[in-house]
């Protein structure tokens, strides 16, 4: 059998489906002339993953590290059997096939940029120093990429950690600001929504929303906490409170903050947020979801059932240069770089 560029020849079970779908992958470390095998130094488990880990062993960090790595175990990969989702990973390249078309070279130090959903993985170390209390796992063992997989190269001027964080929702600021800047195009400013404002792929949404030339930029969070670290870092227009679970509630805030909005991006790590989006985004409107805890099927039904006319989209977690986009706006905005320094010192 010969490599396939997509991971098909590492599939163990079952056969016929594309390495994020499989239930077990083999993960040996042997590669083939288009793979490439990673050292690993550290996972970032994705925020619905970790959260649902978390609720289930009732905040038990030694719990939670034998749960993650039973996963990684019985499927050889980070894929979380109950949200589906996973997370990425740092390390350093140990070895690159002769055919790789991924550009780099042992020694690199680099982040992957597809899901640890799809991406064979081996845990030697049983995850000793990690306490199972946070999202980033240090680690040691190693990944493979494939010849479509993404990867870049780690820069210098920024802690691996800071930089795997912002890497892990790259993607959210990219699709904002594309949307954003659609309606722009169209001579539109749109008033921007973000749920879970205060968050990773949030704050970075918010950032993107201003700088592609949103009107209004309105940032929704749950709690009084979340509301002053959002209010210090500047980085909306106006701040409000509400359970985005609460339909009501939270399009009765976004209303209030200045709504509806014309764009509402989803950023939060909690199921039953759908209709709450829906109905807080105004009539022809865009409600873009980046959380791996939506139900889409409930977003659909819900917009079906309120009879409302908005464009849902999936963010995907790839939109071309998105590593570099969000990385300038790290750099250049304090607000966004405070709120993720701020949580790595929590983690």
């Amino acid at each position: 059998m010969s490599s396939s560029p997509v991971g098909l020849h590492r599939v163990l079970a079952p056969s016929g489906v594309l390495p994020q779908a499989a239930e077990k992958l083999d993960a040996s470390p042997g590669i083939w002339p288009d793979e490439v095998r990673i050292a690993v130094e550290r996972l970032n488990l994705d925020a619905a993953s970790y959260r649902q880990l978390a609720e289930a062993h009732g905040g038990d960090g030694t719990a939670i590290r034998r749960a993650v790595l039973d996963i990684i175990e019985t499927r050889g990969k980070m894929q979380n059997p109950v949200t589906g989702s996973g997370g990425m990973l740092v390390g350093v390249v140990d070895e690159a096939g002769p055919d790789s078309p991924l550009g780099v070279k042992p020694g690199d130090r680099v982040a992957t940029l597809v899901s640890l959903t799809l991406t064979p993985l081996q845990i030697t170390d049983g995850l000793r120093d990690w306490d199972g209390k946070g999202e980033q796992v240090p680690a040691q063992g190693h990944a493979i990429l494939f010849a479509r997989s993404i990867v870049a190269k780690l820069p210098d001027d920024l802690k691996p950690e800071l930089s795997l964080s912002v890497m892990d929702v790259c993607g959210a600021p990219a699709l904002t600001a594309r949307v954003v800047r659609s309606y722009v195009d169209k001579g539109i400013k749109p008033v921007v929504s973000v749920i879970g404002g205060a968050g990773k792929s949030g704050s970075l949404s918010l950032a993107a929303a201003r700088t592609a030339g949103a009107a209004r930029t309105i940032g929704v969070v749950p709690v009084q906490q979340e509301k002053e670290r959002l209010e210090s870092a500047a980085l909306a227009d106006v701040v409000t409170l509400a359970d985005a679970r609460d339909p009501v509630a939270l399009a009765t805030a976004v209303e209030n903050a200045g709504g509806p909005a014309d764009i509402t991006v989803v950023c939060v790590d909690v199921p039953g947020c759908e209709h709450g989006a829906v109905l807080s985004t105004a009539a022809g409107g865009t409600v873009i979801f980046f959380s791996m805890a939506t139900s889409f099927s409930a977003a659909a039904l819900g917009a079906e059932g309120l009879a409302a006319d908005v464009t849902m989209l999936v963010g995907n977690g790839y939109v071309p240069g998105h590593v570099d986009y969000a990385m300038e706006l790290l750099r250049a905005e304090p607000g966004v770089r405070g709120l993720f320094e701020s949580r790595l010192a929590e983690d």
